[in-house]
């Protein structure tokens, strides 16, 4: 594939693949026989005007995370796992496990945020419901999101919301293995239902690579 006026992250979720982009050869990516493992993930970073070829050496999944890019120079760069920030978020029924595959602290986007997170059998995520749609820092910005969701066992399912302050955006649907619910704007809370844990990986891109959220107040007491 060509980049052209879009940057590029690669993230090998499952398997083992070669990565060649202008010029350069990654090969052997891959940490993972799932996206379940307790690992972080291979991941290339592509700018945009760049030919990229993917080639699995064994089944694979690859996660193609992309947004517009801008005017400045770039490097093609690899995201090695052994550097990529893990942390335990919540407490209770409301943990879950993060890992930031290319966070708004790595210079190396222009836009693109990803984010990894696993939550467990039972849990909420993303949970205070919480927003970024507005672009008034330093309180809040504007990022558009993506959830890719896979399940285990499989044949299971979530619970996903998507709703804004005064309801003119208000979801709620069932996500099964391997559905992508998109986040324009407003609240984004999910649940794993007992017996199912839940995986998805967060793409973010808005016009300043910045991630600062707001709560729902309804129910931000729960921090507290």
């Amino acid at each position: 594939l060509d980049t052209g006026a879009r940057e590029l992250c690669v993230v090998v979720l499952a398997g083992k693949v070669d990565v060649q982009a202008g010029g350069q050869s990654f090969a052997n990516l891959g940490t993972r026989t799932q996206v379940f493992d307790d690992s972080a993930p291979d991941a290339v970073y592509v700018p945009s005007n760049q030919h990229v070829t993917i080639c699995a050496t064994r089944d694979a999944e690859v996660a193609l995370c992309s947004a517009p890019c801008d005017a400045a120079p770039r490097q093609i760069k690899r995201l090695d796992p052994a550097s990529m920030r893990r942390s335990t978020r919540g407490q209770g029924s409301n943990t879950r496990f993060i890992c930031d595959v290319l966070p708004h602290d790595d210079p190396t986007a222009a836009h693109l945020l990803v984010v990894e997170v696993r939550t467990p059998a039972g849990h909420s995520s993303s949970y205070p419901p919480h927003k970024h749609d507005s672009e008034t820092p330093p309180t809040e910005t504007q990022l558009e999101e993506t959830y890719y969701h896979r399940l285990n066992p499989p044949q299971g399912f979530a619970f996903q919301r998507v709703y804004t302050d005064d309801r003119s955006l208000d979801e709620a649907m069932a996500v099964e293995d391997h559905d992508v619910v998109m986040v324009p704007r407003g609240y984004h809370p999910v649940v794993a239902p007992h017996g199912y844990d839940l995986y998805y990986l967060n793409v973010m891109a808005g016009p300043h690579r910045h991630w600062v959220f707001r709560n729902d107040p309804q129910h931000e007491w729960m921090l507290k």
